[in-house]
């Protein structure tokens, strides 16, 4: 019997899933009671921000806070509402599916190493990724919605709108905020930050790697993923927030005008945005060309799979380290934390990561063939936009409109693009009956 279209080809049926909810998103953006002067914004407006904000970037060619009604506003908070779980439930829906397609023994060991999920059962995951949802978005809302209350004076109701905004942006990696200068004006302030660092941490981390961490499986018990996306988180966290502690800790425009304690708190929250969520707390364009390049770096590799974060994947980094090691070394075969990776695994991660360099590379030489902005700042938003991150140097809304449909053409591709072509790879497994004789070019 012949698989059915939707099981070889999920791209599509994903897609398909994320441009509807797009034009739905569009259509209500582009009416004149979501704009708060009344009148009908930009179609390219409206498409960028609801791009924006369903593939959870947060890229902004107009202010959120003031150009969009509350009516607009809910819009976008829904959009990304609807974004960062789909992606999520989709993401570990195709891992899943991935593994029904697999031999039966193949199968097998595949249920008693993901621990998180059972093969078909996909009410449990969609009841699992949305008690999380609710969970941590919930519990950063009371502790945002309190901490605007009593210490800026917001009204409470003002306060809450605040908390569930930012709180369900902060978790769906997002980056969207009410205020122009996003996250600055609470860039001192550990009760705003830490939590909303916490909420971008997790959801980042993926729901398989959070289901497993929350059974409290021991360590040593855990997943080859799980392994991998925790060490790998917390190494770029720690190295990404003391590089660009380190670079930005005399600039005056950024960290240096801050007491010490403020410069590590602030210098720890800007290294987790790179992580895919997007607020700034600080001012991106006013940071030193090598934090650019830093923030370029972990951009660009992401966070985990099955979460709501963006990039290349933190896994597929690993894995592309660790064939690099098994190389230089000169071993036989590839082993990541005790487990040897398939040669397939390795095929993957090289195809994901070449196809994201060419469409960086290839975009960004579009835009600079349309402005004259430096390469350093076009390359910035490239990255920013390809791994839905949303940090920006400020250029975005001064672009040409051809240049910021090449950013939504972007956030769309980079939101579904990894997830779909990684799984697309492991579907489209065929066996050979014979093989082509080996000759070996010259290397290097």
């Amino acid at each position: 019997m012949r698989p059915s279209n939707a099981l070889t080809r999920p791209g599509r049926l994903i897609a398909s899933a994320f441009a509807a909810a797009l034009a739905a998103g569009t259509a209500l953006l582009s009416l004149p009671i979501a704009t708060s002067s009344g009148t009908v914004p930009p179609l390219v407006d409206a498409l960028f921000t609801a791009t924006s904000a369903l593939c959870v970037t947060g890229h902004v060619v107009v202010d959120t806070g003031t150009f969009w009604s509350p009516f607009g506003q809910v819009v976008i908070l829904v959009l990304i509402q609807v974004g960062g779980f789909g992606v999520m439930s989709l993401a570990t829906l195709l891992g899943l599916l991935v593994a029904r397609r697999l031999g039966l023994r193949t199968r097998l060991t595949a249920v008693n190493e993901t621990h998180s999920v059972a093969l078909g059962d996909v009410r449990r995951v969609l009841r699992g990724v949305g008690t999380i949802t609710l969970v941590v978005e919930a519990s950063v809302t009371v502790l945002l919605t309190a901490r605007f209350a009593t210490a800026y004076g917001h009204p409470p109701g003002t306060a809450l709108w605040e908390g569930v905004f930012h709180s369900v942006s902060a978790f769906n990696n997002a980056g969207f905020a009410l205020r122009s200068d996003s996250l600055v004006a609470y860039a001192t302030d550990p009760w705003v930050c830490l939590p909303i660092c916490a909420a971008i941490i997790i959801g980042g981390l993926g729901f398989p790697v959070v289901m497993e961490l929350v059974r409290g499986r021991r360590p040593r018990t855990w997943t080859l993923n799980t392994v991998t996306v925790v060490v790998g988180t917390g190494v770029l966290l720690l190295l990404g927030g003391a590089v660009l502690t380190a670079l930005e800790w005399t600039n005056p425009a950024t960290l240096g005008a801050l007491r010490p304690e403020q410069r590590l708190l602030a210098g720890f929250t800007a290294g987790v945005m790179p992580r895919t969520a997007g607020f700034n707390n600080i001012d991106i364009g006013a940071m030193h060309p090598a934090s650019w390049l830093v923030t370029d770096v972990l951009m660009f590799i992401g966070a985990g799979p099955a979460g709501t974060g963006g990039g290349l994947k933190i896994t597929t980094f690993a894995v592309l380290l660790f064939i690099v090691l098994a190389e230089l070394r000169g071993d036989a075969a590839v082993n990541m934390f005790n487990k040897r990776l398939p040669r397939s695994t390795h095929r993957e991660a090289l195809t994901v990561a070449l196809v994201a360099v060419a469409v960086v590379v290839t975009a960004t030489f579009a835009i600079m063939l349309m402005t004259t902005v430096r390469l350093d700042r076009v390359l910035f938003e490239v990255i920013s936009a390809f791994s839905t991150v949303g940090l920006s140097t400020g250029i975005t809304a001064d672009l040409p409109r051809a240049a910021q449909l090449i950013l939504v053409a972007l956030m769309f591709m980079g939101r579904l693009g990894p997830v779909a072509l990684a799984s697309s790879l492991a579907l489209r497994r065929t066996s050979r009956l014979y093989e082509l004789p080996k000759e070996r070019p010259i290397i290097g």
